[in-house]
C-alpha cells in the first residue's frame, strides 16, 4: 500500500495532514521572525514546534506557554446535547502540554466561540474546565466569550460553539526539559489513555457515523456503553503524576504527550546532536473504541497508530535506574504506566512498533 493510499481515510474525512504540515513550516518561519522584537526579558529559549516554548522571565525563571483546542470532540457533543466534559479535554490538552518541557502548569485562559449566548451550552463548558482546573491545579484567570454566528455551523441552530485553551506553567531555566539528555539504552514508559482523548475524532465520526450509519445511542458489548459515552470520555489529565516525578531527583530526559501522530510524537524531542531512535518492543492492550474504529473503517495499522493515541496518552524518556520509582508514582495516582521501549543509537531517527510491524519517520509510520 503506498501513502497516498494509507492516509485517504484522513484525508477523505477532511483532514489534509501534508498541506497542514506544509503551512505549519511557514507559519513557523514567520512566527520565528518574531523572536528578534524582544531582548533580554520575555524571549523565548526554544524553538517553535515543541509541545509548548518557554520565555526568559530574568532571575532564572523560565514561563512556559502553550495554546490548544479540542477539535470536533465538540461536534459528539452537540451530537449528545453534553457539554459538562469537554471543558477537562480542552484542560487537558493544554496542561499535558506544558509538562511537557518540564514545567509545571499553573493559570489558564479560555476562548469560547458560540452562535448565541446560550446559558445551558455556556455553563456546562465552564463546569467542564472548573473539573480540569481541579484535576491540574491551576487558576482559571480570565477568558472570552465570542458571539459569532455566521462563522459556525451547527446542526442545530443556537449551538455551535468552539473551545480553546492556553496555558502558562513555570520552570527553572536550568531545568526545562526537551530530551537534549536522551541517550541509548534509556527507557520509554507509556502512560495509559482513557480511549481516543482529543484526536482523530473526525475520521472516527466519519467512518462510524458517516459510513456506517451507527448513532451516538448505539451501543457495543464491546464497549459497555454507548457510542456516544465512550467518545466524550474526557482526555486524562497527567499532572499530578508528572509533577511529583519532576520535583524528585529522578533522571528525566524527555516527555511526550501523545495525540495527533501518535508514537510519532517522540520525535518531536530534541536529539539533533546525537541522533536516537526509539524501539517500542511492548504495547498495552489496544482499547476497544480503536479496534471498533479500525474494524469498521477497514483501516490500515499505520494510519491508526498515525492518527490516534491507540492506548498511550503520555510518554516519558527516563533513565533506567530511575524507571521503576516512576512508575510507582504513576500507580500511586492511580495510573497505569508500561515499560514500551528503549532509545537506541539511529541515524535515520525513527519510531519502530515492533508488535505491529510498523517503522515511523517524519510524521507518517509505514507498514514493514
Amino acid at each position: 500500500m503506498n501513502n497516498s493510499e494509507e492516509s485517504a481515510s484522513y484525508r477523505g474525512a477532511g483532514v489534509d495532514v501534508e498541506r497542514e504540515e506544509q503551512l505549519l513550516s511557514r507559519l513557523i518561519e514567520t512566527a520565528t521572525q518574531t523572536f528578534a522584537f524582544v531582548q533580554g526579558v520575555g524571549k523565548p529559549v526554544l524553538p517553535i514546534g515543541f509541545f509548548a516554548n518557554v520565555i526568559d522571565l530574568g532571575h532564572g525563571m523560565g514561563l512556559a506557554l502553550s495554546t490548544d483546542g479540542v477539535g470536533t470532540k465538540l461536534m459528539v457533543a452537540q451530537m449528545m446535547q453534553k457539554y459538562d466534559t469537554v471543558g477537562i479535554d480542552c484542560m487537558a490538552m493544554n496542561v499535558n502540554d506544558v509538562l511537557c518541557v518540564g514545567a509545571r502548569p499553573m493559570a489558564f485562559l479560555d476562548y469560547i466561540a458560540v452562535q448565541h449566548a446560550n446559558p445551558d451550552l455556556i455553563n456546562p463548558l465552564m463546569l467542564g474546565l472548573k473539573e480540569g482546573a481541579r484535576q491540574a491545579g491551576v487558576a482559571i484567570c480570565g477568558g472570552e466569550i465570542a458571539q459569532v454566528r455566521e462563522m459556525l455551523a451547527s446542526e442545530q441552530e443556537g449551538w455551535g460553539c468552539d473551545l480553546v485553551g492556553m496555558c502558562v506553567g513555570h520552570v527553572p531555566l536550568d531545568r526545562v526539559i526537551v530530551g537534549r539528555s536522551v541517550t541509548p539504552g534509556d527507557v520509554v514508559i507509556g502512560i495509559r489513555s482513557s480511549g481516543i482523548h482529543s484526536n482523530g475524532l473526525t475520521l472516527a465520526r466519519q467512518v462510524l457515523f458517516a459510513q456506517n450509519g451507527y448513532t451516538v445511542d448505539t451501543t457495543f458489548e464491546e464497549l459497555g456503553r454507548t457510542l456516544g459515552e465512550e467518545l466524550l470520555e474526557p482526555t486524562i489529565i497527567y499532572v499530578p503524576e508528572v509533577v511529583e516525578a519532576l520535583a524528585r531527583p529522578l533522571n528525566i530526559k524527555g516527555l511526550a504527550h501523545i495525540t495527533s501522530d501518535g508514537l510519532l510524537n517522540l520525535l518531536r524531542l530534541d536529539t539533533a546532536s546525537h541522533p536516537v531512535g526509539y524501539e517500542i518492543d511492548q504495547l498495552p492492550p489496544i482499547p476497544p473504541i480503536f479496534s471498533l474504529i479500525q474494524r469498521s473503517g477497514g483501516i490500515p495499522d499505520c494510519e491508526m497508530f498515525q492518527v490516534f493515541n491507540m492506548g498511550i496518552g503520555f510518554c516519558v524518556v527516563i533513565a533506567e535506574s530511575d524507571a521503576e520509582s516512576f512508575m510507582e508514582i504513576v500507580t500511586r495516582h492511580g495510573r497505569e504506566a508500561l515499560r514500551i521501549g528503549r532509545v537506541v543509537s539511529d541515524t535515520e531517527q525513527k519510531v519502530v512498533i515492533r508488535p505491529r510491524g510498523l517503522v515511523g519517520r517524519g510524521n507518517q509510520f509505514f507498514q514493514v
